[in-house]
């Protein structure tokens, strides 16, 4: 078959270190699937860069092509079918939110105007660098020519986060349960919901709560770990998540790519135009959806309770600010 081109930015950063080798192997477009990886980095990285190249040559993997090391965006984005963006600056101590969004604005605007120059208009853009919501909005407002549907965030970490914490809860495995819901912002105001998620014991389909049997550490602890699972990682780790950012990533673009099981929903940050759950328009906030044909769509219809409803204004109204704060640095940037 003809290979797809691939791209991943930041990719001499430990994210991209774990999830080059599962993407060139075939783990997440197949196996039958040849790829061009295309990878993007700041030119101080360069050297780091050539090293990974190396790294990769001597994986010696049938489906790999060719890999492309590049510092300049006109290579970088050239005839995309899926860009991975990874790369962003990251937050520094002593550093305010607001700091860390203008730098970023310039950067996602930057790669938004590039993939709307260069990439492939069927481009499917996956943003994964933080604050990643608002970065997503940024590029897929900067690349006006390409869908708004084709953008999505990274929220799969959280849900995968989510799953595990059940499972490990109730003694099942992580695949036992399905259809939790991050809803919102990939930040500490965002709402893991397990009121429509189910869980398989010995062989019978439960929810959640019928199965766990204590509200009060569903409506707290679960929502409290999950939220702030992140900041746990790199106080333990001195750095932050990133085998198990890779495989949310890979998670995520597998079923962009092959479509959600039948009976299963999933989260995604995306345009929340159109939706019924009361969040406003023209934000990428995390929805469940259904994906088939690499299209999305929101599943609809699952009645919000008022806990629930409360959690998730919060976390919409804490995307707006944000919207509104990147929006004056947009104009001008």
């Amino acid at each position: 078959g003809e290979p797809i081109r691939v791209l991943v930015t930041g990719a001499a950063g430990q994210i991209a270190y774990s999830l080059l080798y599962s993407i060139a192997k075939g783990d997440v477009f197949g196996k039958e699937q040849p790829l061009v990886l295309v990878l993007l980095d700041i030119t101080p990285m360069m050297t780091v860069l050539e090293g990974v190249v190396m790294e990769l040559q001597d994986c010696a993997l049938p489906l790999l092509r060719e890999v492309i090391p590049t510092d300049k965006e006109e290579v970088a984005f050239k005839d995309l079918d899926i860009a991975i963006l990874v790369g962003s600056m990251p937050r520094r101590e002593g550093m305010e939110r607001k700091d860390l969004l203008k730098a970023n604005v310039k950067i996602f605007k930057s790669q938004g105007a590039a993939l709307d120059k260069y990439a492939k208009k069927t481009v499917k853009v996956v943003v994964v660098g933080n604050p990643a919501n608002t970065n997503c909005l940024i590029a897929s407002k900067s690349a006006p020519s390409i869908p708004k549907e084709n953008f999505s965030c990274l929220t799969r970490l959280d849900h995968n986060r989510a799953k595990s914490q059940i499972a490990l809860k109730l003694g099942v495995t992580a695949n036992d349960v399905k259809n939790v819901i991050i809803w919102g912002n990939h930040s500490s105001t965002q709402y893991p919901d397990v009121n429509h998620a189910k869980v398989n014991v010995k062989g019978k389909e439960v929810g959640v709560y019928e199965a766990i049997k204590d509200d009060s550490w569903l409506k707290g602890d679960f929502i409290l770990v999950v939220q702030h699972r992140g900041a746990a990682v790199i106080k333990a780790r001195k750095l932050s998540s990133a085998m198990s950012a890779a495989k949310a990533i890979c998670d995520h673009v597998r079923d962009i790519w092959f479509g959600t099981p039948a009976g299963e929903f999933v989260s995604m940050g995306v345009i929340s135009d159109g939706n019924s759950y009361g969040v406003p328009e023209d934000l990428i906030y995390s929805f469940p959806v259904v994906i088939k044909d690499k299209t999305w769509k929101f599943v609809e219809g699952l009645p919000i309770n008022d806990f629930s409803r409360e959690k998730m204004d919060l976390t919409a109204k804490e995307l707006t600010e944000e919207k509104e704060t990147a929006v004056e640095f947009l104009s001008s940037a």
